[in-house]
C-alpha cells in the first residue's frame, strides 16, 4: 500500500496579546495512511517543535465557520482585509492562538482532498481489505 503525505511550510503568527504577534515557522501534514487527521509542527521558544494533531474535517470546516471545543477550536476572520483562520490550542503545558493565512491553509487543504475525497477516508485504512481477507480464510 503506497502512502502519500501532503505538507506544506507555511508561516503563522502566534497571537501574544491585542496588537502583539511574533511569526512562527510551522509545517503542516497529512498522512494518506492517517487520513482523518491533520498534523502542524511548529517552534516556539524551544529547540523541540510542538506537535498538534486534529480532525482534518475541523480544519476543512474551521475555514469557514467556527467550529470545535475544547482543546482545538478553529474559526475564520478578517484583519486588514486579509483572510485569516485562527487556531486556539489548549494543553496542560498552556494555550497557544495562531493566525494563518486562509489562502495557504485551504490551498494545502484543497491537495489533501484530492488525495483522500471526504468520505472515503475509511477505504484508505485498507479496513475492507483485512475484513475481506479475515473473511476469506
Amino acid at each position: 500500500m503506497h502512502h502519500t503525505v501532503v505538507e506544506r511550510e507555511l508561516e503563522l503568527r502566534l497571537i501574544l496579546g491585542p496588537e502583539r504577534s511574533i511569526p512562527v515557522a510551522a509545517l503542516l501534514s497529512y498522512h494518506s495512511d492517517d487520513p482523518y487527521a491533520v498534523h502542524i509542527a511548529f517552534h516556539v521558544n524551544s529547540d523541540h517543535p510542538v506537535h498538534w494533531t486534529f480532525s482534518r474535517d475541523l480544519l476543512v470546516e474551521g475555514v469557514f465557520r467556527p467550529c470545535g471545543h475544547g482543546d482545538v477550536r478553529v474559526w475564520p476572520t478578517k484583519a486588514d482585509g486579509r483572510s485569516l483562520v485562527l487556531m486556539g490550542l489548549s494543553s496542560p503545558d498552556g494555550d497557544a492562538l495562531l493566525e494563518a493565512p486562509a489562502a495557504q491553509v485551504s490551498a494545502w487543504l484543497e491537495r489533501t482532498l484530492r488525495l483522500v475525497p471526504p468520505g472515503t477516508e475509511g477505504e484508505q485504512l485498507g479496513i475492507d481489505d483485512a475484513l475481506d481477507q479475515l473473511l476469506a480464510q
